[in-house]
């Protein structure tokens, strides 16, 4: 099976935990990869009017991979779903965080997109309404079937 992974907002703002890049990293290292950052453009994604904060207006990817694109809002871009489909891959392993938000987001993105979304369950975290990530895992199964437990099952 051909993979490709897209890993969700790993920047220092969300401060993620040291084992979540660890996991990335090995996972952006073996396939091809496609990391998203999380951008304020309140013109594009109303962030401040609805919810009171922003993320930052600038962010750099804590995970070296093979493309980057900024985000504003929830979903990976369309850029960003072009370069997923450019490789031709069966499935498109997806970690990083807010598993219960962005990362269930992505899902959705891809899905609609005619790719296979496939959650790398011990490669994410969830936003402050559940930091284990796990109601984001349990939605994820419910929306998409498709979970890879641990990252070390494909490496």
């Amino acid at each position: 099976m051909k993979y490709a992974v897209l890993i969700i907002d790993v920047q220092a703002h969300f401060s993620p935990p040291d084992w979540l890049i660890e996991r990335a990293q090995r996972l952006a290292t073996r396939f091809p990869s496609v990391a998203t950052l999380e951008t304020h453009n309140e013109d594009a994604v109303p962030f401040k009017r609805q919810l009171g904060w922003t993320p930052p207006l600038f962010a750099e990817s804590l995970v070296q991979t093979d493309y980057t694109f900024i985000k504003h809002g929830y979903a990976p871009t369309d850029a960003t779903l072009k370069t997923l489909k450019s490789f031709a891959v069966d499935r498109v392993l997806v970690c990083g965080i807010q598993a219960d938000a962005c990362v269930l987001a992505a899902g959705f993105a891809l899905f609609d997109a005619g790719l296979t979304p496939t959650l790398v369950a011990d490669a994410v975290v969830g936003s402050s309404l559940d930091k284990s990530g796990e109601l984001g895992v349990r939605l994820w199964r419910h929306h998409f079937g498709n979970i890879v437990q641990s990252h070390k099952a494909l490496m």
